[in-house]
This record gives structure tokens, sequence and C-alpha cells, in this order.
């Protein structure tokens, strides 16, 4: 990370002032920025004794609603006595003078965030099922939640979700395609987008969702067996169609006879080793769990694939602007046009559940 890009995503005599003045003065504190996440930025904080966390969007213009880190806050504020497991927040700060945007803090949990492989204490077939058990039922605790209970009655419009995520969907390619159309076209993302609009379900369940339910969104706590410690990056959350977090889910959930992923960098392959639940596993658990029925789920899993190619093309435009710095950014001119291919064979048939 180079300094200057650094120096854009925090002012560090400004932040030091406001913890000092939230969560009182220390003699001592380190700041270092965590590079593993590919949306909203995360920096760890050290304050005092006390091991932290940031969230704050990145810098530079972004699509509307792509990055609310305050919608973060108030919903994993509102778990906090649930039992969807979260991180408990600690402040959160809507004043641009400290860093330039929104951000909050909350507490850094300790575990194992399950991205380029499985821990070794993992490695045995009864834990990797259950690696799959806890991350399913985990969404089944919150799409169980009564969401009016916990003070999130007002967080959404459940009614007419899934035709409004097609809509938003297709309106962050638009405004990703003003700069990235300059470099390539992705004419498939146009035919998927037309065949999503003519095949949205006419209703669908209400619930709370997360909106990026995935294995490297959770921790499992340190130790055997496996237990799902924290669900995190709620920035996407809303009332809605729990339908679309299992697709999202599966969408980068490995069965032994898949192909190879379109973007590596975020897919990866372990779950396809022997004891993992397959997908179809993972769904069947997620219906006794909700008393709920996967219906339409080529669409669903056709949306997912969807939604993906959409954040790989702002990733791009961003990249192409010269607001991001990550390398993965710039590979998205050949992932996002593979990912809309997947998205054609899922809508066909060709890809089945």
């Amino acid at each position: 990370m180079s300094d200057e890009y650094y120096e854009r995503l925090v002012d560090e005599d400004a932040l030091v002032a406001y913890l000092g003045e939230h969560l009182g003065e220390v003699d001592d504190y380190e700041i270092e920025r965590h590079q593993e996440g590919h949306s909203n930025e995360t920096l760890f904080v050290t304050w005092g004794g006390e091991d932290l966390v940031i969230r704050r969007p990145p810098p530079g213009e972004t699509a509307d609603t792509a990055h609310d880190v305050l919608r973060e806050h108030r919903v994993t504020a509102a778990l906090a006595d649930t039992d969807v497991p979260v991180p408990e927040t600690k402040v959160a700060c809507d004043d641009h003078d400290v860093i330039g945007s929104d951000f909050y803090v909350m507490e850094r949990l300790e575990g194992d965030v399950l991205r380029e492989d499985e821990p070794e204490r993992f490695a045995d077939p009864d834990y990797r099922r259950r690696i799959g058990e806890e991350l399913v039922d985990t969404l089944a605790k919150i799409h169980r939640l009564d969401y009016e209970e916990i003070g999130l009655g007002e967080f959404g419009r459940p009614a007419g979700y899934t035709q409004r995520q097609v809509d938003r969907w297709g309106k962050q390619l638009s405004w990703a395609f003003e700069v990235t159309e300059d470099e390539r076209e992705v004419p498939d993302l146009y035919e998927v987008g037309d065949w999503l609009e003519a095949n949205v379900p006419e209703d669908h369940p209400h619930s709370l969702v997360h909106g990026d339910y995935k294995l490297d969104n959770v921790m499992f706590a340190p130790g055997t067996p496996p237990e799902l410690n924290a669900v995190f990056d709620w920035e996407m959350a809303t009332l809605g169609d729990p339908r679309a977090d299992l697709g999202w889910m599966l969408s980068y959930w490995r069965d032994p006879k898949d192909p190879g992923p379109e973007i590596p960098e975020l897919v990866t392959r372990f779950m396809e080793r022997e004891g993992y639940p397959t997908r179809v596993e993972l769904v069947d658990r997620w219906e006794e769990l909700t008393g709920l029925e996967f219906e339409h789920e080529r669409f669903y899993r056709t949306l997912a694939v969807y939604k993906l190619a959409g954040l790989g093309e702002m990733f791009f435009r961003r990249h192409l602007e010269g607001n991001a710095d990550n390398p993965l950014y710039p590979k998205m001119e050949d992932r996002v046009p593979a990912l809309a291919a997947r998205a054609k064979r899922i809508l066909e048939g060709a890809e089945p559940l």
C-alpha cells in the first residue's frame, strides 16, 4: 500500500484525537490497514491494551449505498443481544472532518476467517461438515429473527425487495459502465439482466437479510470443534428476501463437480474436499431450520452471479479512475465477462444446483 493511499484513508492525528475523546486517552496506539477485504476498508487499531477495528468506505466516488458503514453499524448494534454472533460496537461517526468519511469502531475478535484454506485443526471430515453446518445454521438464525423485536422494523421495505435488487444492480452496472465500456463491453450482462427482470418471483418471504453472507464474511473461534463466533460485513443488510441471501452464499460454495471459479482470488476450493456438505445438503438444512422452501432456485443463483459481476465491474471502474489500491481490481476486465457467462449457464439450466 502506498503512503499516499493510506493518507487518503485516515488522518491519524484527527482519528487519534477522536478516539481519545470517545474511548479514553492512551499512551500508545498503532494503526494498520487490513488488506484482505475488497469493498469497504478495514483498519486494525491497537488502542492501549484494546484491539479494535475501524470500518470506512473506500476513498473517491462510490455507487449509491454500496459502502454504507453506518448502516452496517446500526444492524450490528441491534444484533448484540440475539443468538446471531457479532462483534461489540464501540462508536460510530458521521463527521467527515475526522477521516474524510463515515466510520465506526468495533471490538476485534480472535479466530480464523476461512479464505485461502482451512485451518489445520479443521482438516477432518467431521469438522469440515460442521463448518458448512455452522455457516448455514447461522444464516437460518438471521432469517428466523423477529426484526421488529430488535428495533429493525423500519430498517427496510421487505415487500418488493427482489424486484428492487434486480433494478438496483442494473443501475450499479450502468454506473460502472459509464467508465468501463470505454475499455471493453459485456453484452451478456444485458441479456442476464433482461432475463432476471422477466423472471422475478411475484412474492417472497420477509426477513432480515445480510446481503453478503458467505464463508469469508464469518469467523470461527480458536479451537475445535468449529464454532462460528462472528458475522461481519453487514453494509448491505436490510429487510428483504431470505432466498436471495441463500443464493448468494451458494454462489461461493464449491462442489467437487464444479468447473474452475471465474474469480479464483475470491472463491476458494477447499470445500471440495471430503466431508464438506454439498450445496444441495446446505439447502436442505436451511429449509429444515427456517421452514421455508428454496423456490425459484435458478433465479436466485443467477441473481447472485449477476450481483457479483456488478461488484466486479464497480471494482474495475474504481481501478480505472485511480480510486483503489487493490491488485484484484484490474483483473475484473476479464473476470466480469467470465461471470456473465456463468450467469447465462445457470439461467439456461446448464449449471444445476
